[in-house]
Formats: structure tokens, sequence, C-alpha cells
């Protein structure tokens, strides 16, 4: 299914004629093989500008290209076949049966959406940040901070009243439940 909503996807961005789309992800924490401790947190990306993921402009703003995303494996060629509409699995061997450690990104919905756009000949950028199982507020407001950054808006325009600054979807104010009964202390 993934597979085919990436298609869709890139089908409809190319259909009305959009050039450039910015997919924000997260990246399992435990699949993470180096920690930088340079920062709190670091934004990593990829982009269909150069053939190996690498933009200038964003390592200019401080972010790093996702050393994992290597084109010539092959789930990421596997991709790459059938966003060139190839349907049939000739020349790949069984990508069901033998999963490595590098077969994870490639099986994330970003990398098929990735793929499936710029097949189509549309500039895409991901862009990425490791979490953790929990809370990912302070994560999804850092994304936000580097889509802002890439896209050159104000992220004050997009800011409320809550801690932090940034306007809270009604729905994650109860992700994790009500809060307690505190009757019940």
């Amino acid at each position: 299914m993934m597979i085919e909503f990436a298609e869709n996807l890139a089908n409809f961005v190319t259909a009305i004629g959009k050039k450039h789309i910015v997919i924000l992800s997260s990246l399992d924490s435990g699949k993470r093989k180096q920690i930088d401790g340079s920062s709190f947190m670091q934004i990593y990306y990829i982009s269909s500008v150069n053939d190996d993921g690498n933009d200038v402009n964003y390592e200019r703003l401080g972010w790093k290209r996702l050393e994992e995303y290597k084109p010539l494996e092959r789930r990421w060629k596997y991709l790459n076949h059938l966003a060139e509409g190839n349907l049939s699995h000739d020349g790949f061997v069984d990508l069901d049966s033998e999963l490595v450690d590098d077969d994870y990104y490639a099986g994330l919905p970003f990398a098929a959406l990735f793929v499936f756009c710029k097949a189509k000949g549309v500039k895409v950028t991901c862009l990425l940040c490791y979490c953790s199982e929990g809370d990912n507020m302070q994560d999804s407001f850092q994304l936000a901070e580097a889509s802002c950054q890439l896209l050159g808006l104000n992220p004050e325009n997009f800011h409320g009243n809550e801690p932090g600054g940034w306007a809270i979807p009604l729905s994650w104010k109860t992700v994790y439940g009500p809060p307690p009964d505190m009757s019940l202390f």
C-alpha cells in the first residue's frame, strides 16, 4: 500500500504542477549508528538535487545529509525500479527474505515518497530527525522550524500562545489521554 500511495501522491503532485515538495519524517533513534554530540537535536536531509542526496545549500543551514541514504543499495534501487514503472521483480533478490540493517531506511514511507516524486521530476527535500518513543512534540517543533528555514518563512507567523510558541493542534493535547483525576491522590 505504501508504494501505491507514493505513486498516487507523486501523480497528484505533478498533476497540480508543484515543482518542490518537502517531506517531514521521524526516524527511530534506536537505528541511529552515530550520535552527534555537537547539538541537542540534529536535522538530517535528503535532496533530489544530486544523485547522492547531497545539497550544499542545506549543509550551509547546518543540516547533515542522511548518511544511510545509499541509492545504489538494493532496496533503494528496487524503489527506483518501481518508480520507473517496472512492476516485475526481475533482477532483484527476494527482498522479503533477507532484511539487513541497510534496508531499514529504504523501507520507510518517506523513502517511497522521495523516490516516486523524484522519478516524476519534482524536486524533493526530506527533512528528518531521530526520535524516541513518547512525547515527540519538541521534535515536531524542530522539524517545523527547519521547514520555515528551508522555505524562507517566519516561524513567528505560526506561533500561538502555548509554551514554546507554536500553535499546538487540539488533537495533540490529549494524545496521551486526559490528565489524571487529581482527587485520586
